[in-house]
């Protein structure tokens, strides 16, 4: 059975740090890419952070220098370090799991961050 769980959301003032995990089961980690996406209220889904099987990253412009996506495959893990924190991070955050040229494609069911004073 698939499962991809996130963790470590939550409250936090601005400029101040935040670590999401997502640990993943039911299929070869190594194998898939991972990502994490988020989704503010009443916007769509954007890509946030992406780390692929080789460990190359690539982010979305609005997060780079301040966020830092990293994976342990020993561990099944993904991660998403997140400091400089802005309120227009806030949002749920999702993890994914794909993996290419197959189709296959796992969403967790998110974890929230609220970035406020």
């Amino acid at each position: 059975q698939v499962q991809v769980v996130e963790s470590g959301g939550g409250l936090v003032q601005p400029g101040g740090s935040l670590r999401l995990s997502c640990a993943a089961s039911g299929f070869t980690f190594s194998r898939y890419y991972m990502s994490w996406y988020r989704q503010a209220p009443g916007k769509e889904r954007e890509l946030v952070a992406r780390i692929s099987t080789g460990n190359s990253t690539n982010y979305a412009d609005s997060v780079k220098g301040r966020f830092t996506i990293s994976r342990d495959n020993a561990k099944n893990t993904v991660f998403l370090q997140m400091n400089s924190l802005k309120p227009e991070d806030t949002a749920r955050y999702y993890c994914n799991a794909k993996l290419l040229g197959i189709g296959l494609d796992y969403w967790g069911q998110g974890t929230q961050v609220t970035v406020s004073s």
